[in-house]
């Protein structure tokens, strides 16, 4: 094992363990701690259960089981779709918000700004090797909307191109499960998938 891999190994046997620890504080599993760590991060074409599923690398009955917890908890709520009928919307309520308030990634991000490490480049090698990994094993990939081929972007005023539809600025920062690689689509990244 290389001294990078060995870093990784170590990394997420780490992230394992603060999940477990934040997700036990609550009286939560870490899969419920997860969920609500996707859905903060999530756009209105990524907050449904699906998504959900997919992000995780989970399956439809997990998800449904852990959402149907999470909202006896009142940790999420649901909402329908005005433009699709039986599509549910998740959202964190205030319950949910609290829960993650100072959980790892809010630890990691405060460590990483007092460290001085360039943040920015940093994040542009974990996402090569993330979306190396990703398609090495056929995942999909989520990424922040404004960083998507799809995204139309004039000042003021934002748009998908994949579903022509208006962007609230608050919506282009957060993740989506549509995101394309500048410069690819998805039938590209699923046939590099494929190759590997």
């Amino acid at each position: 094992m290389s001294p990078t891999v060995f870093v990784f190994e170590r990394l997420a046997a780490l992230i394992q363990q603060l999940v477990r620890e934040d997700a036990a504080r609550h009286g939560l599993l870490p899969v419920h701690l997860q969920v609500l760590g996707y859905l903060a991060q999530a756009n209105r074409y990524s907050d449904i259960p699906i998504a959900v599923a997919s992000y995780l690398g989970i399956t439809r009955g997990t998800v449904s089981q852990t959402l149907a917890m999470l909202e006896r908890k009142r940790l999420i709520s649901r909402s329908g779709d005005e433009r699709h009928g039986r599509r549910v919307h998740l959202t964190l309520t205030a319950e949910g918000e609290e829960v993650l308030a100072g959980s790892w990634p809010q630890r990691l991000d405060e460590l990483l700004a007092a460290g001085g490490t360039d943040l920015e480049d940093l994040a542009v090698q974990l996402r090569g090797v993330l979306g190396s990994l990703q398609r090495l094993n056929g995942r999909q990939a989520f990424g922040q909307c404004r960083e998507c081929a799809h995204f139309l972007g004039e000042p003021g005023r934002h748009r998908c191109g994949l579903t022509g539809e208006a962007l609230a600025a608050e919506q282009t920062i957060r993740i989506c499960r549509e995101w394309s690689a500048a410069g690819t689509d998805r039938n590209t990244l699923a046939a590099l998938g494929s190759e590997a």
